[in-house]
């Protein structure tokens, strides 16, 4: 009796995504439901004892013409502007829902433009890069390209901000230790990204991922684009790359009216979260 009475028991329905490991929880506003606090999406984050993932989106109607509006939270619960495997796993749901081949999604950061690029593909538009330190944004005025750190990092802006080293062997580093030290650099005011960068050949780089608010994961959209970006600014790569992270692959092409990420999605399984 008790676990009928449970069942009936009223929930937050969700979604469970991932792009290249890169996992999602996401939240269809668009028929009434409240997004959660910052508390309930720390505690859903959890990997033990709630869902796990290394952000959540909400989906909501946008009064402004775009198909969806996107809202993005880290795993301790703050809120993050961009989220590009978030952004690709949403497009190809409401791709494969409406059967509309490209969509418009209105972020915090821009409204991106998302298509499907075939064979099971996803690719979203993530804007221009921001190359302005304010924008960023970073405390002080630096040289962008050459940051006054020790290694010698890139500071670029994807909507979120981001600081990338390059490296002889991404194996070598730390990334729990240098990742956490350095979100918080003085440099960062809102914190920041952390990308470790190894080139492998003029189209080609290695990435290891220290997101802001959530640590360590297999992939990450607007930081393959954030040090694509800085590798191309520093003459180390084309302007097009494949992006080997440790989920897979990502084809990063940052053309003049943005930078465009391709990769897979998955839809996992939906739920019901009860805490």
């Amino acid at each position: 009796m008790r676990r009928m009475e449970h069942a009936r028991t009223p929930g937050l329905p969700f979604m469970k995504m991932h792009g290249l490991g890169n996992d999602f929880v996401v939240l269809d506003l668009r028929h009434g439901m409240n997004a959660p606090d910052a508390a309930t999406v720390a505690a859903m984050a959890d990997r033990r004892f709630g869902v796990g993932f290394d952000q959540l989106a909400t989906v909501d109607h946008d009064d402004a013409g775009a198909d969806a509006r996107l809202v993005f939270f880290n795993a301790d619960g703050s809120r993050s502007a961009a989220c590009g495997n978030a952004t690709r796993c949403i497009a190809r749901w409401l791709i494969d829902a409406t059967g509309k081949p490209r969509l418009r999604l209105r972020t915090d950061h821009a409204v991106l433009e998302a298509e499907d690029a075939g064979a099971g593909l996803t690719r979203v538009n993530m804007g221009p890069p921001v190359l302005d330190w304010r924008a960023i944004p970073l405390s002080h005025d630096v040289d962008i390209d050459h940051l006054p750190i020790p290694g010698d990092p890139v500071a670029t802006g994807m909507g979120n901000p981001h600081l990338t080293f390059f490296v002889p062997d991404a194996d070598a580093v730390d990334l729990e230790r240098f990742g956490a030290e350095h979100e918080h650099h003085p440099l960062y005011p809102e914190r920041t990204n952390v990308e470790i960068v190894q080139v492998l050949s003029r189209d080609a780089i290695r990435l290891r991922i220290w997101e802001r608010g959530t640590g360590p994961t297999l992939a990450s959209g607007s930081c393959s684009c954030a040090a694509a970006v800085a590798a191309a600014r520093r003459g180390l790569t084309e302007r097009q790359v494949t992006v080997h992270v440790p989920g897979g692959e990502i084809m990063i092409d940052w053309r003049e009216d943005g930078v465009w990420m391709t990769a897979r999605t998955a839809h996992i399984f939906d739920g019901v979260w009860r805490g």
